[in-house]
């Protein structure tokens, strides 16, 4: 089933790019990036009511809560960064250069939550990493 949320992810995000590309033009990439938070935030909000899931708030330790803040902060650097990048340049050559976090995620992963690397993750990293590159070029 996560494989099925992940391909998902992947659509709307492909979608996020392009439909911000469009409404990004002649709009500042802060304001552009705060509206888009504007509206993340009451789908979450909202599917968080809808789902009965807000009942779990008494129950965040503090722990969780600092960990959550802290990637919602290094949420919106990624999507202030990401806003810009796409406002000055092309969504076709931003889009998979922003994808190297996946190389990146794979390295925290690896070093801080001490996941085993496999080869076929490796071999996958190198690759993203070279297309990397050659987008960049």
């Amino acid at each position: 089933m996560w494989v099925l949320y992940a391909l998902l992810s992947a659509f709307f995000a492909s979608l996020t790019a392009v439909l911000a590309k469009i409404g990004i033009d002649r709009v500042d990439s802060h304001l552009a990036t705060a509206i888009r938070t504007g509206a993340v935030l009451v789908l979450a909000w909202g599917m968080a009511f809808i789902t009965g899931a807000h009942r779990g708030l008494q129950d965040i330790t503090r722990k969780s809560l600092i960990f959550l803040g802290l990637s919602g902060a290094a949420t919106g650097l990624s999507w202030l960064c990401y806003y810009r990048a796409i406002q000055i340049g092309k969504v076709s050559r931003v889009a998979p250069v922003d994808k190297f976090s996946i190389v990146l995620t794979l390295i925290l992963a690896f070093v801080f939550l001490k996941e085993q690397p496999s080869l076929q993750t490796i071999i996958g990293a190198g690759l993203i990493g070279i297309g990397t590159v050659v987008m960049v070029l």
